[in-house]
């Protein structure tokens, strides 16, 4: 087995170091972006009124022994440094973790990092289903509260006040305006 100094690592493509070795991340399609595009602009709006940390978008973080990238996190104000944000990774694991659910994704493999997530000190790791437009909190492998249909995903603890109804994350904006 080839270790990470051997392997030619393409510059253009995201890798997590998973067990020591380069695991690329898989290039995320329109919906995938999208979604994740409509979930940073309503976090945004609501970090923006309420200044209660920072939202990062494909930033690394180091999880225990692995170095994860989620597709968005979220880091408390009291838990950036007073120099600011690092240079690079961040040496501590986010206070939430959102991975949205891509369609070569296998549901074992993704339970497994949120569990990952979990261990290493994350508050909460949201999976967001474009197939089956939810979004699951997991807080614990046992405290999951799951958002569904014509749901306000919320989030008390970490976000105090913010709501955001799915169809906004779900719904592409040409099909947002149609009558």
């Amino acid at each position: 087995m080839a270790t990470m100094t051997e392997v030619a690592l393409d510059p253009d493509r995201l890798y997590e170091i998973v067990d020591g070795q380069p695991e690329e991340k898989e290039m995320p399609g329109a919906r995938h972006s999208g979604i994740c595009a409509r979930l940073t602009i309503t976090l945004g709006i609501y970090l923006a009124a309420n200044q209660v940390g920072g939202l990062y978008v494909e930033g690394s973080f180091q999880i225990g022994g692995n170095e994860r990238i989620p597709d968005l996190a979220f880091v408390s104000a009291a838990r950036i440094p007073p120099e600011g944000e690092p240079e690079t990774k961040w040496p501590i694991p986010p206070d939430l973790a959102v991975e949205v659910m891509s369609p070569n994704d296998l549901y074992e493999r993704v339970y497994a990092k949120t569990l990952e997530y979990l261990a290493a000190g994350v508050k909460q790791v949201w999976l967001v289903s474009p197939e089956h437009h939810t979004v699951t909190i997991y807080r614990s492998a046992t405290n999951i509260t799951a958002f569904a249909g014509d749901c306000e995903l919320v989030s008390e603890d970490l976000f105090p006040g913010f709501h955001c109804p799915l169809r906004e994350i779900f719904t592409s904006p040409v099909h947002a305006a149609l009558p």
